[in-house]
């Protein structure tokens, strides 16, 4: 079809022609609603006493080409009063409201030219939510009046160039006008938990989710930020000895349309409508701004515990989509603004699989970001950021750049270079797969390392040279640039994905709830059922997984880098198989808390909360330099090393070769830096012997200068784990380690300090 401007006014024309639709429609009578100038600056709503002491909101909204843009107001009841910004300060439309109190909800309506196929899609039909919105009021429906284009029109390869000219306002969620709160000092810097990269110990859950059965939580604050907030869930982090918690997406977001009309609701929240506002549904103190609030009485109680508070973000895309999708907030702002197009503008560049990737390149794109980010660390108290599909937003033009414009702006932002970052270094472009090269500042999800302990433990690594690099802190991804070994996020499970136990009792996803035919989710699951596909009586097959958790947990927690945990992996909660569960808003994704009742999940909770306390211990489990792998003493001690089964060190051949089994040796005499008072770092010495193998073998135990003896702090082929070291063995015999265990020996040496 031509794109010339006839054409397309032709087009509209007979869409329109028996429909119903009214174009360009006169707009309703509205009471008269003072505006006085106000101010361009901050965006969004702010409450504030205006001129002669007059109480009122400042309202100021950037829409760029935008023609004219209209303020609503709406009542308990639902109506609407409407008012223009007639002041404009470069791009930014802007007014003072007096009389307008926090409380107050509201919405926007932008008028410009429609002309998809040139990326307009001004439609003042459609409410639009503020994109600085601080809370909103309501949910998101998708019924047809709330997209821009005719959902119905019969010639669908035009469909969404057909303007939909009914009203979204009953149909979509309204901003609320929030007060500010006088500085909280409860979130200077210095009563904040400062825990070094280093130390940390990250744990991923999902608000809802974490404390939906939790029998301890009071019902109705089950499922919210104050059941988050309750002791009875806090005790639990606490025991477990986690430093942060990562919760997943709790800005704002809306239920996609395919997963509403199978009766499905999106539950992870990666769909992201508004970057201020906490999301709605997870307050138990109502929606009217009120769960501001109960976020920072949740973020306060967890620092009061020692625990940070980072947030899984959603900038690279929104909820609105593609050209199919809804106009509820920037594609009807200004979609050209907002958005990457295609060289048909018609069209949106999609870099995330979600229909529409956000033009970070352009500078008030990149304002909302950053503004949304310092307002998450300065007002709500939040402490670090995991930033999805990070590769997107450091796309310049096209290719993804590490000297783009969102790098540098973080990377020279006072508040935002002080917290924690961490990128998912990948989107799904040309070019995306970025593990590795992020900036010193960042770390990153490293799905390597994720990949590497899943084939070791099923048997499925050639050899064991990617091993050594994931369990040493992958140096051949992060030493560079004065990066350290915490730029490694070590992982083998996250929420996208089976959950622990079900990669050891499952070998094909089970996602047929999704509704879509077991279509959906990953195919590559490195996952090994241990003879029996899903749920079974048989007590040798559960006996086996249970000890495959427990290598696998041990693995994770003695590895350099930066551990992360998923919330319920220590109790052994299962999806069922489902291995993409980002729809599940039930008992499949749910934490069942009643696993803590059963014995053989509790002394999984038990050992991992016991090498959790191991590495806040030992200094050399957690190094924050890289290994040498020389010799710094007279006697050839080296800080790592490497031994095979028969105690001798690593040769290149060894590397290789297939093995089932790897020794590493960890010295405490040899950890680079010093203390607080300048002291150097002593710790003791460690032997770490991981075992694949579905046998027993020997190992001979390294004899001087690396030990006289060793003794068994941990050994995974017991279901109960001793608290205190089993007895002495002598260097240089051998020792039988039992089939697909990991132990964990300590090293005595004259020269080592005892624990």
């Amino acid at each position: 079809m031509s794109s010339s401007a006839a054409e397309r006014e032709a087009v509209q024309e007979r869409a329109t022609e028996g429909t119903g639709v009214v174009l360009n429609g006169a707009r309703r009578r509205t009471p008269a609603v003072p505006v006085w100038p106000g101010a361009p600056t901050p965006l969004g709503a702010r409450f504030r006493v205006g001129p002669d002491g007059v109480a009122g909101t400042n309202f100021a909204l950037w829409a760029g080409g935008a023609e004219a843009v209209e303020l609503c107001l709406f009542d308990e009841r639902g109506r609407e009063t409407r008012a223009r910004l007639t002041e404009l300060t470069h791009e930014i439309w802007h007014g003072f409201v007096p009389g307008v109190l926090p409380g107050q909800r509201y919405g926007f309506r932008v008028h410009g030219r429609w002309d998809p196929w040139t990326g307009a899609r001004w439609n003042p039909a459609k409410l639009l939510l503020d994109p600085y919105a601080r809370a909103v009021d309501g949910d998101f429906g998708l019924p047809p009046e709330v997209y821009g284009h005719v959902r119905d029109w019969p010639q669908q390869q035009v469909a969404d160039t057909v303007r939909d000219d009914r009203d979204s306002a009953p149909f979509v969620p309204k901003g609320v006008v929030v007060h500010d709160d006088a500085p909280d000092d409860e979130w200077r810097d210095d009563r904040r938990p400062k825990t070094p990269w280093a130390d940390s110990v990250i744990y991923e859950l999902h608000v809802r989710g974490f404390t939906k059965l939790h029998p301890g939580i009071p019902e109705e604050l089950r499922g919210t930020y104050a059941g988050l907030a309750h002791p009875a869930a806090i005790e639990h982090l606490v025991k477990l000895g986690v430093t942060a918690v990562e919760l997943l997406p709790v800005h704002q977001f809306a239920h996609e349309d395919h997963l509403l009309r199978r009766g499905l609701r999106n539950y992870w929240g990666y769909n992201s409508i508004g970057y201020f506002a906490p999301h709605a549904a997870y307050a138990a103190s109502g929606t009217t701004g009120q769960q501001v609030g109960e976020f920072k009485r949740m973020v306060r109680a967890l620092h009061e515990a020692g625990i940070e508070v980072i947030l899984d973000v959603v900038y690279n895309h929104t909820a609105e989509a593609g050209e199919l999708g809804p106009t509820l907030s920037l594609k009807g702002i200004d979609n050209r603004g907002y958005y990457r197009l295609q060289s048909d503008a018609r069209r949106y560049a999609d870099y995330t699989g979600c229909g529409n990737t956000l033009h970070v390149v352009q500078p008030h794109v990149l304002r909302l970001i950053t503004d949304s980010l310092r307002y998450w660390v300065t007002e709500m108290g939040v402490d670090g950021f995991r930033f999805d599909l990070a590769a997107a937003l450091a796309r310049s033009m096209h290719d993804v750049d590490m000297l783009s414009p969102f790098l540098a702006v973080i990377a020279q932002d006072p508040v935002l270079r002080r917290v924690k970052l961490i990128a998912e270094p990948w989107d799904v472009g040309s070019g995306g797969y970025q593990v590795g090269a992020f900036p010193p500042l960042w770390a990153e999800w490293n799905d390597r390392y994720r990949n590497a302990v899943r084939d070791f433990w099923r048997g499925a690594l050639p050899d064991v040279r990617d091993l050594g690099y994931r369990l040493s802190g992958s140096s051949d991804l992060y030493a560079w640039g004065g990066r350290r070994p915490y730029a490694s996020v070590n992982f083998v499970t996250a929420h996208d994905g089976f959950t622990l136990r079900d990669m050891v009792s499952y070998h094909g996803k089970h996602n047929e709830a999704n509704g879509e035919n077991n279509r959906d989710g990953t195919d590559d699951n490195r996952s090994w059922n241990c003879g029996a596909e899903g749920e079974t009586d048989d007590e040798r097959v559960r006996a086996l997984r249970r000890r495959q958790l427990r290598n696998l947990l041990t693995t994770l927690l003695l590895s350099t880098g930066v551990p992360m945990l998923v919330a319920g992996d220590e109790l052994g909660r299962t999806q069922r198989g489902n291995n993409n569960a980002y729809c599940q808003d039930n008992e499949i994704s749910w934490l069942d808390w009643g696993l803590l009742e059963d014995p053989g999940w509790k002394a999984l909770f038990d050992l991992t909360s016991r090498l959790i306390a191991l590495r806040h211990r030992h200094p050399v489990l957690r190094r924050r330099a890289f290994f040498s792998g020389r010799a710094h003493s007279a006697d050839g001690l080296r800080d790592l090393a490497w031994f095979t089964a028969r105690g001798t060190e690593m040769t290149e051949r060894d590397w290789y070769a297939p093995a089932a089994t790897l020794g590493m040796y960890l010295s405490g005499r040899d950890i680079p830096g010093r203390d607080e008072r300048g002291a150097p770092i002593l710790d003791d010495s460690f032997l770490a012997v991981l075992h694949a193998g579905d046998r027993p073998t020997g190992f001979v135990l390294p004899g001087p200068p690396w030990a006289e003896g060793y003794e068994v702090v941990v050994d995974t082929s017991r279901e109960e784990q001793a608290e205190a070291p089993a007895a002495v063995e002598r260097a240089g015999t051998s020792i039988t380690v039992p089939a697909r265990s990991v132990l964990l020996l300590r090293v005595i040496s004259a020269s080592t300090p005892r624990s």
